[in-house]
């Protein structure tokens, strides 16, 4: 990799550590900040265009993630890396509170920097 693309997965892994971290802390607007939009979310067998306002905090209360406390990161491999646009492979883990696995989930995602700010532009998971 070049200094160039070292910097962009740089700052591409600081998105995705803002990613959990915001989703972990259940913080909307944070979670919000941690994307580009449009954003694709590919899971469940459908396809979400989200846009500012998609989330909220009630989708922390049902659903998949009804029983979740958090989630943490097990794997994020570089795929591909460019100046603007970085693809990983990934897997995260949710818990519960008492620390027992939900399930851990292979995903990819597509970090781009738009107008200097890098966020999730599209991911694709197995998650439900």
């Amino acid at each position: 990799m070049t200094a160039e693309t070292d910097e962009a997965v740089a700052g591409a892994m600081k998105c995705l550590d803002d990613f959990m971290t915001a989703f972990n802390a259940r913080d909307v607007k944070a979670f919000e900040a941690a994307f580009n939009f449009p954003s694709i979310r590919i899971a469940s067998g459908k396809v979400a265009i989200i846009e500012p306002g998609y989330h909220h905090p009630g989708m922390f209360d049902r659903g998949a993630l009804a029983d979740w406390d958090h989630s943490a990161w097990e794997r994020r491999e570089v795929i591909h890396a460019g100046p603007d646009k970085v693809h990983f492979d990934t897997r995260f883990t949710r818990y519960r509170k008492d620390g027992g696995v939900i399930g851990g989930f292979d995903s990819m995602y597509v970090v781009t920097k738009v107008d200097g700010h890098w966020g999730v532009q599209a991911r694709s998971s197995f998650a439900p």
